[in-house]
């Protein structure tokens, strides 16, 4: 069932070092306010601190309660009062609120801020204009990666994505370059840099500065070289529905910071559970990165195998029945939960995603995909949205139609949206006007070519449309020219071949064998040509802004080369999904290569079009 690793894989390096870095870091800054305190925490903050330190630790260090920031009064009575937040102008007004009501009722108290990853300029500002910069003291807590998995690590930056590439907030840049001089310092030089987009260009150049102002000791590499995409490079990968068994469970259920919650219909039980999805379970281990249609099988085989091991009790004598006990026992069992609970997980997914609504949808996504039957494929999405399925898949539908097509026929445009409107609402028109400013749905203007499709099928257009539709592209087309992109790179394999799921033979299984991920199929061809040679045209069509720098670091031992050239650290900037990393981990086993996944953020296509909804709606 699992895939077997090539046995000359390197070892990944231990990451745990980097939550111990800012476990201690955290415990420092809360010793800065001797005695006792409450702790204040950012609701978006409480999972990963979750996973750095425990109450129980909290405690140990003199705080006695711990609040949410819910941007209401506080009914503290303590003298000592601690923000844990991120740099968010809006919580920083809240402190300020705070902070006053206190001075206008006459309670001194102490106040500590700390903002992490870091503080920005403007925070500082709102509390010298609010009349309290000298009442409270600020510090960073550096809180820059949290390891995920042996081979995952996130920022934890949601927001980065919607700042960036939609607001052109750049401020999380030197975040990202911070990030990777965290992970230079502690595990060595990088051999070589490979990226690609506008902001990857920004992260690297701040993570050099960083170095160049930092002393670097000579040390042993354990990363061999780094790749930096923008998560614009490669929109259509994250919009396409996940059926890899981790990348649904995160669909279906919300995986937060590696830990999801199921609910009674999983657990079987009264009341919900938190489950940490990591390598240490190893039931998902072996299914997290299989295509669902195969996990049922795996589990039945589980089962089989586990009830086996119970049975070698009968027969036992009593100094047997004792080493059984002692050494089997307890894993047998804890492999019994988990394997109940995945099972339990795997049926709740069978009940909503094997319902003829499901087949349809990803029938309709393979379509769009191949550029086949679109006028089907607009038909079916306009039933979508007049039956209300759902608000979020109804717009991801359409930026899937926009980006695949090289934006939607101006006829199609209006229809579409005014369809989506009449449904759901008309405040969703900032929602459009999110979408169309980053190029996710677009109407094409004159003088746009005929996208591949329309050639093949331009009988279902009259002659008059399209003569309008034939010429050169525009800016605008080749931002999303995923139909030529397509055709280059070979991301839809042929159509009439038999695609064998329990046997991949490529990274197309992560989408039942309908399409290559584009950012991992990027990624592949660069690894395979050392850089960007031949891929100029490719590179073209993505707006550019790819480099490679090859990095001096005589220091290296040479006898380590080997080993951390074949560890590829992968940097997400704006999110990446759980099929890309199900992809990377396939081509890894392929190539003998381990793949480091560093995101900003695990993203599916609702967190996407959630970022792209108005704050307001």
């Amino acid at each position: 069932m699992a895939h077997s690793a090539r046995r000359d894989a390197p070892e990944l390096p231990d990451f745990s070092l980097l939550k111990r870095l800012a476990r201690d870091q955290l415990i420092y800054l809360l010793e800065q306010l001797p005695g006792k305190k409450d702790l204040f925490i950012e609701a978006d903050l409480m999972s990963p601190l979750d996973r750095i330190a425990n109450v129980t630790m909290l405690k140990q260090h003199d705080v006695d309660k711990l609040y949410k920031v819910e941007n209401t009064p506080i009914f503290s009575t303590c003298d000592q009062i601690c923000f844990l937040i991120r740099p968010r102008i809006q919580t920083v007004k809240w402190i300020a609120d705070t902070v006053n009501a206190d001075k206008a009722a006459g309670k001194f108290r102490k106040y500590k801020i700390i903002f992490t990853p870091q503080k920005f300029y403007a925070c500082e500002t709102v509390l010298e204009e609010q009349g309290i910069y000298g009442d409270v003291s600020t510090d960073e807590w550096a809180f820059y990666l949290l390891p995920l998995d042996d081979d995952i690590i996130s920022l934890e930056l949601p927001e980065f994505f919607r700042d960036n590439f939609l607001e052109g907030d750049q401020r999380w840049v030197t975040t990202g370059g911070s990030a990777l001089h965290l992970l230079h310092s502690l595990f060595g030089p990088f051999s070589k840099v490979y990226g690609i987009g506008r902001c990857a260009k920004m992260v690297y150049e701040s993570w050099r500065e960083q170095v160049e102002e930092s002393e670097q000791k000579a040390q042993k590499s354990e990363i061999g070289n780094v790749f930096l995409i923008d998560r614009d490079v490669d929109f259509v990968t994250p919009l396409c529905s996940q059926v890899v068994y981790e990348g649904l469970v995160d669909d279906i259920f919300r995986i937060k910071c590696g830990c999801v919650e199921f609910g009674p219909d999983v657990t079987t039980a009264d009341k919900s559970m938190k489950v940490m999805l990591n390598s240490q379970d190893k039931v998902f281990s072996e299914i997290r990165n299989e295509h669902f249609s195969n996990v049922f099988g795996f589990l039945s085989q589980k089962a089989r195998n586990l009830q086996t091991a119970y049975d070698k009790r009968r027969g036992m004598d009593i100094k047997q029945m004792r080493t059984f006990v002692s050494e089997e026992l307890k894993g047998l069992k804890q492999e019994h939960r988990l394997l109940s609970l995945h099972i339990g997980a795997s049926e709740s997914m069978m009940k909503k995603k094997t319902k003829q609504d499901f087949q349809e949808l990803l029938k309709t996504e393979h379509s769009l995909l191949e550029g086949f039957d679109i006028r089907e494929c607009i038909t079916y999405i306009e039933e979508h949205i007049n039956r209300q399925v759902s608000m979020i898949d109804s717009l991801r539908l359409l930026c899937l139609l926009s980006l695949t097509e090289n934006g939607l026929l101006p006829k199609d445009y209006r229809s579409l949206k005014t369809q989506y409107l009449q449904s759901y609402g008309i405040e969703h028109l900032l929602t459009f006007a999110n979408l169309r400013q980053l190029g996710l749905l677009v109407e094409q203007q004159p003088g746009d070519a005929l996208t591949a499709m329309e050639s093949k099928v331009g009988k279902l257009v009259n002659d008059k449309t399209a003569e309008k539709l034939t010429g050169a592209f525009s800016s605008l087309a080749k931002k999303s020219n995923f139909r030529a992109l397509s055709k280059k790179l070979a991301l839809v394999p042929k159509t009439g071949e038999e695609y064998d799921l329990r046997v991949p033979r490529d990274m197309a299984y992560v989408f039942s064998g309908a399409y290559i991920p584009l950012s991992c199929k990027l990624i592949e061809q660069v690894l395979e040509r050392d850089g960007w040679t031949g891929l100029e045209e490719v590179t073209r069509m993505l707006n550019g802004n790819e480099f490679v720098v090859t990095a001096s670091h005589s220091g290296a031992d040479a006898r380590f080369k080997t080993d951390s050239q074949r560890i590829i650290l992968v940097m997400f900037l704006g999110g990446c999904s759980y099929s890309e990393i199900s992809a990377l981990r396939f081509l890894g086993r392929e190539k003998g290569y381990k793949f480091i996944v560093l995101t900003t953020a695990i993203i599916n296509s609702a967190r996407l079009m959630e970022a792209m909804l108005d704050n307001h709606v």
